[in-house]
């Protein structure tokens, strides 16, 4: 059997605002725009939200990067919705930071202390 991925999907009543957190400040890329649904693509990651009149944010994404420095550099593009500046932790080994998107959903940036697989 073929194995193609698969997407994680949000309600949110901010459809645009959103795009423009993900798009602009994340750096994710609209994979894929239905009108009422976006979904987006970071790296091997698909995720979308869908337009609706409650927002749903029961969930965390969390998006890795290959090294500190960028976990800093997105740190410094989020300063302003991040919960506290990035620090080790040493349980999961990583290195990481949490931020609030416009829907006050909790999201995270964080770096792999070993090396991970490439993921394709």
């Amino acid at each position: 059997m073929d194995k193609h991925g698969g997407i994680v999907f949000y309600q949110t009543r901010e459809l645009a605002r959103l795009h423009n957190f993900y798009v602009n400040k994340v750096g994710a890329i609209l994979w894929l725009d239905q009108g009422g649904c976006r979904i987006y693509r970071f790296a091997n990651m698909l995720f979308g939200f869908c337009q609706r009149e409650e927002n749903e944010t029961g969930a965390l994404l969390t998006f890795f990067y290959p090294t500190r420095q960028m976990v800093d550099d997105i740190y410094r593009k989020l300063e302003d919705v991040a919960e506290a500046p990035p620090r080790d932790n040493p349980e999961y080994r990583i290195y990481h930071f949490y931020a609030r998107d416009p829907d006050n959903r909790l999201i995270e940036f964080q770096y792999f202390w070993d090396e991970t697989k490439e993921i394709k």
